[in-house]
């Protein structure tokens, strides 16, 4: 038997921005519903930081927009109102400390998710947000200014709406893009979505048996057709199957199949400078084995054991007996090295889902819809996909809070 509730608001999603903008929402007095097709709440928030929940990033706001690819510009609004300092607040006056690692990661000094979680759980509670679990939504409608949204056994009325079901990276947590279908329903364009956060599979990958080595702040190119597209420099982490670590998975949202991407694992230096250095070194040291002098640039002596190797120079080769040709070879594969990308990881590998709801037709000041009054989109749903220490998270939070403010000031 089908029943009728009719409430303020509904939220669909329980994860970090669902929660947040119910519980802000509620402080004031609005009758809230949220509505999670799972049966416990926050379930991916609970895998943020392998289980420690990478909350935010420290530092002044405004270093936040370069994090968000090209849509940093429609971000900006939501993170001014509410910036990394208040989230850090937020939790700190709820009990919860929270730690800065030495590369301005932010934590609760638990390291434990589930403190982060239970305090949001906490607040929906003082409240008195009500919460409806294990209820997959079916089906959304707008009809006479009303949102209604129908579940098995129950359609609920609401005057406002709130889509924050996340996006589709981790599908074994819920996220499976039920956001999107409901979006278009009501008229939305969706951006493709694509894993984001992803490490690369490479083809005819060299280093699988170097898997585990990682490098600090490598510079990498990235070339398609041909033609250089971009650089990057930041940690990177060869895997069994390519290449991964926080510079390539940042990186990842402009990488495409069968681009080139190109290390430099001496450094980011000009060719002519590396060629100058090492022919100086060469020339001044010509008994010693070639390998000493590579070491000295700080490659990883396994990757420098590998590159001989594949520049065709025994490892015992002494500096006097290197011909041009292995050296030309030598110089690529240490500044240029090649890897062709087969694929990037798929959604269950991807931290976070780009594409989404598209930006052109939300208000980044309010997050409600250009299209439908009374609808509002928060955290990954949106066409909105940040770097890895904890900007998304930052973005959940923010894009909740700032939804909750405009339904509470909506006339």
């Amino acid at each position: 038997m089908i029943t009728n509730k009719t409430v303020d608001v509904i939220i669909i999603g329980a994860g970090p921005a669902g929660l947040f903008c119910a519980a802000n929402a509620a402080s004031t007095g609005k009758n809230v519903l949220v509505i999670e097709k799972n049966p416990t709440p926050g379930k991916k928030l609970l895998l943020a930081g392998s289980g420690q929940c990478n909350i935010t990033h420290e530092g002044p706001i405004h270093d936040f927009f370069s994090h968000y690819g090209d849509h940093g510009p429609f971000i900006k609004p939501a993170l001014m109102n509410f910036p990394n300092s208040a989230l850090i607040s937020f939790f700190r006056e709820h009990g919860l400390d929270m730690v800065t690692t030495a590369t301005g990661k932010v934590f609760p000094a638990t390291l434990k998710s589930t403190d982060v979680l239970h305090i949001l759980e906490q607040e929906c509670s003082t409240y008195g947000v009500t919460m409806q679990y294990h209820s997959p939504v079916q089906e959304v409608r707008h009809t006479g200014g009303q949102f209604f949204v129908v579940t098995r056994d129950t359609i609920y009325c609401g005057n406002s709406l709130v889509i924050a079901t996340g996006g589709v990276s981790y599908p074994g947590t819920g996220s499976t893009g039920d956001g999107y279908h409901f979006a278009s329903s009501l008229g939305h364009t969706i951006v493709g979505p694509a894993p984001a956060l992803s490490p690369v599979i490479a083809d005819g990958y060299q280093f699988g048996d170097l898997a585990g080595i990682s490098f600090e702040s490598l510079h990498f190119s990235l070339w398609r057709s041909g033609k250089k597209v971009g650089s990057h420099r930041g940690d990177l982490l060869f895997t069994h199957q390519g290449l991964s670590g926080p510079g390539i998975l940042d990186y990842s949202r402009f990488i495409h199949p069968r681009d080139t991407i190109r290390l430099s694992f001496a450094g980011p230096v000009s060719k002519d400078q590396f060629v100058k250095d090492l022919t100086e070194k060469i020339a001044t040291h010509p008994v010693s084995n070639v390998k000493t002098i590579v070491l000295q640039y700080k490659v990883p002596e396994r990757l420098v054991a590998t590159l001989l190797k594949l520049s065709g120079v025994p490892d015992d080769l002494t500096c006097a007996h290197l011909t041009k040709q292995q050296r030309n070879t030598l110089v690529t594969n240490l500044l240029e090295f090649p890897v062709i990308v087969a694929k990037l990881g798929g959604f269950n590998e991807a931290m976070v889902t780009g594409g989404g709801v598209s930006l052109q037709e939300i208000d980044p000041k309010s997050m409600e819809s250009r299209l439908v009054q009374g609808l509002y989109f928060a955290g990954e749903v949106i066409d909105i996909d940040g770097d890895t220490g904890g900007y998304n998270l930052q973005a959940a939070f923010s894009t909740g809070y700032l939804a909750a403010n405009a339904i509470i000031t909506r006339k």
